[in-house]
């Protein structure tokens, strides 16, 4: 489990150093392929917004820069590229976006793809906002529920797009897309930017595409200069926490890691791990629409398995964390926008699965093998004289020979650090100790005082 976590941290200290070292994440990015002459085509670039997982404040953030930046910039066009299935900064938020989009300066453009690609939710409104849209073969658009605004329109498909989704074909047919594409779809970035050309939008022409004859009389079609770009490092990374699977499972491994550390000496690194985990973990509940009840189970089974730890023996604290664990994790995540936020199947298994084999197995082994004794036959431990390396007011550590017990007080009699503590019975890993001289006697000893 160290080496564990130690990699955990070498692989965030080589993110973090190319983070530093990046001159920046989010600076566009210039489509430096074929150098066929583009650049000489004297037109004006297209710049191409690269948007993917569910719509947080993040990527709605990123959305509006990369409008304000083409709007500011030498670009004719923005292409959102998307796939996304659903929303989570909630209606109000979209409906800004919705408006950002629709009142934007600059032609903006949304494209599906590539296939496989989905748009569903508020997110698909969006497409309603746009100047002109776009989609891969293979990729869906639809159910897209209760309206924004009145303007939202997918022409003979809009009531039903509001439940079920549609592919390019049914779109295109049926007036859901927004620009003249043919029956292949746009599969690609580059059949969206040569779509584009000719296109006018607020009595201006999109001029994205040029049409040259060679030498031998081939004709060939090529298009502006294409600059991609996308989140940067630190804002994806905090875009892929606020994931629903990422969350919970940097939240499970984080919890999990911090008792790991508490019943261990001193803090190493796995409470540094699982202090980066928790903070990640957290970020993304606070970005995603939770249970609050869920979350209190969790965190709940946590102190359930803690119990058991502490003595080594996986009992009937165990069963409790184990059914609050599993319970809180499947509740979780509600479903948001008409799409199911809970984590696959295989992500819970490991979480579950996980936590299980940690504090069944694992966490009481550990803790078995961290407060034994080098000494076969606990029962020759009953009388000895040892020293307690902490207060034990009523729980401690006590040190017997060359071994470290964790030790609480018989009859309640403290003892403070350093004293000397003698062994007086023996719970599972736990020893039961009282001070050399002067501890307290137990009640079922007293006599009677002689009557005079």
């Amino acid at each position: 489990m160290r080496r564990l976590a130690i990699l955990f941290v070498a692989v965030g200290s080589v993110m973090a150093a190319f983070d530093m070292t990046s001159a920046s994440a989010s600076t566009p990015a210039t489509d430096a392929a074929p150098t066929d002459g583009r650049a000489d085509l004297g037109l004006a670039p297209v710049d191409v917004l690269q948007v993917s997982g569910l719509v947080d404040h993040i990527v709605a953030d990123e959305i509006e820069k990369a409008i304000a930046r083409a709007e500011s910039g030498d670009a004719q066009a923005l292409i959102l590229q998307i796939n996304s299935r659903a929303s989570v900064i909630g209606r109000e938020a979209m409906k800004k976006l919705y408006a950002r989009i629709s009142e934007a300066r600059v032609p903006i453009a949304i494209w599906v793809g590539p296939s496989g690609a989905r748009a569903t939710g508020l997110v698909a409104q969006l497409l309603s906002a746009a100047d002109a849209t776009g989609m891969a073969p293979g990729a869906r658009i639809g159910r897209t529920g209760v309206p924004l605004s009145d303007d939202v329109s997918f022409g003979d498909a809009t009531d039903d797009m509001r439940t079920r989704t549609l592919g390019f074909q049914d779109a295109r047919r049926r007036g859901a897309l927004k620009l003249s594409i043919s029956d292949e779809g746009a599969p690609t970035i580059r059949n969206m930017v040569f779509a584009l050309d000719g296109l006018e939008i607020d009595g201006r022409t999109l001029d994205t595409a040029v049409e040259s004859v060679g030498d031998d009389g081939t004709v060939s079609n090529d298009i502006t200069v294409v600059r991609f770009h996308k989140l940067g490092l630190a804002a994806q990374m905090f875009h892929t926490a606020a994931s629903p699977a990422v969350a919970y499972l940097f939240l499970v491994i984080g919890l999990a890691l911090l008792v790991f550390e508490f019943f261990t000496a001193g803090v190493g690194v796995a409470g540094i791990v699982a202090a980066v985990l928790m903070l990640l973990g957290f970020f993304g509940l606070g970005e995603l629409p939770d249970r609050t009840w869920a979350l209190v189970l969790i965190l709940f089974s946590m102190f359930a398995f803690s119990v058991d730890v502490q003595v080594g023996i996986p009992r009937f604290w165990t069963g409790v964390g184990l059914v609050s664990f599993a319970t809180g994790s499947w509740f979780l995540f509600p479903t948001v926008d008409q799409h199911e936020l809970r984590p696959s199947w295989l992500t819970l298994l490991v979480g579950i699965g996980g936590i299980a084999l940690a504090f069944v197995s694992g966490m009481p082994s550990m803790t078995r093998t961290r407060f034994a004794t080098p000494t076969i036959g606990r029962e020759r431990l009953i009388g000895q004289i040892g020293r307690a390396i902490t207060d034990v007011a009523p729980d401690g550590s006590v040190q017997i020979g060359a071994a470290r017990w964790k030790a609480r007080t018989n009859r309640a009699t403290p003892l403070k650090a350093g004293d000397a503590a003698r062994v007086t019975a023996i719970d599972g890993v736990i020893l039961e100790v009282e001070p050399e001289q002067g501890g307290a006697r137990d009640y079922r000893e007293r006599r009677p005082a002689p009557s005079e």
